[in-house]
């Protein structure tokens, strides 16, 4: 029997304030800051849609599109927006707002593979808005590209020196 899950029952959403020690010599958020936030934030999307321990794979796409400075505010919100046999594929958005209080902007989005370490059913997945329609359409181009990518990485990783 599957099981239907809608995206916005995978939906994180965490809240954070930008304070000194977030910044880089640019005065803008320091991206590995970023990184480390996102992944936690969206690690509990997967949760959500697996119902068992995931872990992370792969980053698969990251853009900065704004930068975010001392003073502004961000929510990163994420959603799964794809589901293979053990893979599972959450889309993010960081949203800012200037000054805290201020006008809302879209600082970065990403896409990120968790994986089931064993193996389990997972649901099956219905997008409902506009939004998730248009990021969960073009689920199954992006896994094809990503598992031509793990393949050619394998190729790859088997070059590189440990020395």
């Amino acid at each position: 029997m599957s099981v239907t899950i809608t995206c916005q029952d995978t939906l994180a959403i965490t809240e954070h304030r930008i304070i000194n020690s977030d910044l880089n010599e640019h005065g803008t958020v320091y991206g590995g800051r970023l990184l480390e936030l996102l992944d936690g934030t969206s690690s509990i999307s997967a949760a959500h849609f697996a119902r068992h321990l995931t872990v992370t794979a792969a980053v698969d796409q990251f853009n900065f599109i704004a930068p975010l400075k001392l003073h502004d505010s961000f929510k990163i919100i994420s959603y799964v927006s794809g589901a293979g046999k053990r893979s599972i594929e959450v889309f993010a958005k960081i949203i800012g707002s200037q000054d805290t209080f201020g006008e809302k902007f879209l600082s970065a989005t990403a896409f990120l593979t968790f994986v089931t370490p064993k193996l389990v059913t997972l649901p099956t997945l219905v997008s409902i808005n506009e939004e998730e329609q248009v990021i969960c359409k073009n689920y199954q181009q992006r896994h094809s590209l990503r598992q031509q990518q793990l393949a050619a990485n394998k190729e790859f990783y088997s070059v590189i020196n440990l020395d």
